[in-house]
């Protein structure tokens, strides 16, 4: 499959919305304790190549940790649709749920396993 931009990509309800402008150089499975139990796979841009269209207040915002990231999740249908930097070094950077765009697109976009809970590095 080619992977044609932007991605787009949407909660199952459709009141969350992506579109991420460039093919991320890779897709990203991380077993850290938030990303495992959401089990979503992150497409990566850097800040302004992605942008979120919802309503304002259609999404559950949370954070932990160092609070420097705030996933969110949409209030209707329960989709963790992407996170969003909001301190530190990544700041203003958006990274999308990649499981929410076309099927195919997470394997032609290539997937690659973070080991977020204890090394910080790539498994693979």
């Amino acid at each position: 499959m080619t992977v044609n931009l932007p991605i787009r990509g949407a909660c199952h309800c459709g009141s969350v919305s992506y579109e991420l402008k460039v093919r991320p150089r890779f897709a990203i499975s991380c077993n850290c304790s938030i990303c495992r139990r959401l089990g979503a796979v992150w497409g990566h841009g850097d800040v302004g190549e992605a942008e979120i269209t919802c309503e304002p207040g259609a999404t559950l915002g949370y954070s932990h940790g160092d609070r420097e990231l705030v996933f969110h999740t949409c209030k209707t249908c329960g989709s963790t649709t992407h996170w969003e930097a909001v301190a530190g070094p990544k700041k203003g950077r958006v990274t999308v749920n990649l499981n929410l765009a076309e099927l195919g697109t997470v394997e032609a976009v290539g997937l690659r396993h973070f080991d977020g809970a204890e090394t910080w590095t790539f498994l693979d």
